[in-house]
């Protein structure tokens, strides 16, 4: 006896095939950490706007920089393999993704540092702002490193 199940057939997504996605999956989910990211610290800044500093605002631009820097140099960049001309060559794209990382890291570090020097040492009354600039650049930093890294080039 046959099953009725067996006589449906699955409906396929014509739309999205998983078949070779890895760079649209990998771009999809970069792009929704980036924008959670930024979705944290609109919350925060909506729900206690007298509680962040407008210079707070400059970390999430520094990983946002640090983001499109580390994304803007390619594999094939940095073993000079595209580089023939110009005037640093594959060191100059080192040197520019070396900066990216180092902006995406000191945005974060510094995001920490806002934390908790002014908001849990001081004894503030919601924390929410500080987590909520730490969250943001966290999640920018995780998805520019899932955007560089997680991604494939064709020959």
């Amino acid at each position: 006896m046959t099953s009725i199940l067996e006589n449906l057939q699955n409906a396929t997504c014509v739309w999205f095939e998983i078949d070779n996605k890895r760079n649209v999956l990998v771009s999809m989910f970069a792009g929704t950490l980036f924008f959670v990211g930024w979705w944290f610290i609109i919350d925060a800044n909506a729900k206690y706007p007298g509680e962040m500093s407008k210079a707070y605002h400059v970390c999430g631009v520094f990983g946002t920089i640090s983001l499109f820097m580390i994304n803007s140099v390619t594999n094939a960049q940095m073993r000079g393999d595209t580089f023939s001309g110009g005037y640093l060559g594959a060191r100059g794209a080192r040197g520019w993704l070396f900066v990216g990382f180092v902006m995406g890291f000191a945005a974060v570090i510094a995001a920490c540092w806002i934390l908790f020097a002014d908001f849990v040492a001081a004894g503030a009354q919601h924390n929410w702002p500080g987590v909520g600039l730490f969250l943001q650049n966290m999640f920018i930093f995780l998805g520019s490193l899932i955007y560089k890294f997680g991604r494939t080039e064709e020959l």
